[in-house]
């Protein structure tokens, strides 16, 4: 069911976010936590939609080092399988005659002629055999190529380096109440400046016996800060200019409420500009909470505890 209560009927809409006001548009929320797009391209070729630099761009570290590793492996199998089928009479200084130890000897001759270290025991003596290896050499200076670049992209890629909050907060705030979260940079050195924050929802809303999605630019005590060298709670006042004031957390899951926030700032480790984006969704806000300080001073300065990033304590408590 769509949210029945009505909100202010004043409230200018954002027409501009990208997203449908169809229902049966969309199944979960928009922006998953990660920053990307909840959504799924069809009605093209995989070869069409799929884009091998880019995913290899934004593998996890370890997932991309395994990849390398997997396809160079894969190579050489390939290559292998290749002189075995030549025949090893065309390769000279094999030691061994056993069928494992062939099949490994031929297998280190692939890396060593993929890689051009050319130990040089083994080596081609029939024109197969030698064929393959120019190949093989060719293909393998290449593939180095092709992995230098991504290293380098992956390096030279700008990126914000923020860790938002895994829940937003309903706390107080002056004489009422507001929604807030919070986010930092968790990379030494790599504070923005210039930053800007802008945050949208998405309401289900019923009017007239129709149901739609709704969206709404959420006014923020503050949207812009010089710089960024430590952690940045962002608050939105539910006043009367809100279309969050006066719904519960039921009214809420009801309108099923997504908050998607989208940071700007200037990277002066790249000089460029970067962004990042999240979401939140009604069953990642949590009412009468708010979080606790996450920074403290030392002899040394000021440090900033990102382990309490997420910490947050009773409206009431104290901290």
């Amino acid at each position: 069911m769509p949210l029945l209560k009505r909100i202010n009927p004043f409230l200018k809409t954002n027409e501009d976010t990208g997203f449908s006001t169809t229902i049966s548009s969309y199944g979960g929320r928009f922006v998953n936590k990660d920053g990307t797009f909840n959504l799924r391209k069809e009605g093209r070729s995989l070869l069409d939609r799929y884009s091998i630099y880019q995913t290899m761009l934004n593998l996890p570290v370890w997932q991309f080092t395994c990849m390398l590793v997997l396809i160079f492996i894969i190579l050489n199998l390939l290559y292998t399988s290749i002189y075995l089928m030549i025949g090893t009479n065309e390769l000279q200084g094999i030691a061994t005659r056993s069928t494992w130890g062939t099949f490994k000897e031929v297998y280190f001759f692939s890396t060593e002629t993929f890689t051009t270290v050319g130990y040089g025991r083994v080596n081609p003596i029939g024109d197969g055999a030698n064929f393959v290896a120019s190949i093989e050499a060719m293909s393998g200076f290449l593939s180095f190529a092709l992995a230098t670049g991504l290293i380098y992209g992956r390096f030279a890629r700008p990126k914000a380096y923020l860790a938002f909050s895994d829940h937003a907060v309903i706390a107080p705030f002056k004489q009422g109440t507001a929604l807030m979260f919070r986010f930092a940079c968790y990379k030494n050195h790599h504070a923005l400046t210039d930053v800007n924050v802008q945050v949208n929802i998405a309401m289900l809303t019923q009017e007239n016996g129709h149901s739609a999605y709704k969206y709404f630019d959420l006014k923020l005590e503050r949207s812009k800060i010089e710089s960024l060298p430590m952690n940045w709670t962002v608050v939105h006042p539910l006043n009367e200019e809100s279309p969050l004031s006066g719904l519960s957390a039921e009214d809420m899951q009801t309108a099923d409420v997504e908050i998607y926030v989208l940071i700007r700032g200037f990277s002066d480790i790249y000089s460029s500009i970067v962004q990042q984006r999240t979401s939140y969704t009604y069953q990642e806000i949590r009412f009468n909470k708010k979080f606790v300080p996450m920074y403290r001073e030392s002899g040394n300065g000021t440090v900033l505890e990102l382990q309490k990033l997420n910490k947050s304590v009773a409206s009431g408590a104290s901290v």
